[in-house]
């Protein structure tokens, strides 16, 4: 087995369909070859059976964390507006993102039941933290989150007097100093 130690970005031209057969962490579009993760390029050689060698990519030992379907995230709400709310992802799992990504919360997704009557200022306010899972690779500049399940949503926020405010509902937060409450989608507690 050969391989080449050249590290591969996801959606990097990998080789054409006719040269090579098309192994893990790859797909092919329009006859050409990409790698669909972050790691090194392998070339194995021919194996009994196949008239081709396979290019494939196998994940990096790195510490780089990137989102994938199904992956629990945390994320800061930067900005929302009445059918979505956006934000920055800066964790995956337990390990902090290099850089930033960004992600979508729609309105839909917010909750699993009543969704017809979910509102988002009563659901995220900007500057709130929330734990979510990636559904949806989305488009080419964010990923699609929900917090529909139960351990999902804001698990940290400021009130307007910018004190910590704790959950006291599903759907409710309170400022202790002041007695305040706000609405948010709370994240079930552990």
């Amino acid at each position: 087995m050969s391989s080449d130690t050249a590290f591969i970005t996801p959606g990097r031209r990998l080789g054409i369909a006719q040269e090579y057969e098309a192994g893990s962490g790859t797909y092919v579009r329009n006859g050409t070859i990409y790698s669909s993760i972050l790691g090194t390029k392998k070339i194995s050689e021919k194996s009994e059976g196949a008239e081709k060698p396979t290019v494939s990519v196998e994940k990096a030992d790195s510490k780089f964390a990137i989102p994938v379907i199904g992956s629990e995230v945390l994320a800061r709400v930067v900005r929302i507006n009445p059918r979505a709310a956006s934000v920055a992802i800066m964790m995956v799992g337990s390990t902090p993102c290099q850089e930033d990504f960004q992600g979508i919360i729609r309105v839909q997704d917010i909750r699993a039941t009543e969704k017809d009557l979910v509102q988002m200022i009563n659901s995220f306010h900007p500057g709130d933290i929330v734990r979510a899972e990636v559904i949806s690779l989305g488009d080419q500049r964010s990923y699609y989150l929900a917090t529909t399940k139960n351990e999902h949503g804001v698990v940290f926020a400021q009130s307007a007097d910018a004190n910590a405010m704790v959950p006291v509902s599903w759907e409710e937060m309170q400022d202790p100093k002041t007695g305040a409450i706000e609405k948010r989608k709370c994240a079930k507690t552990f």
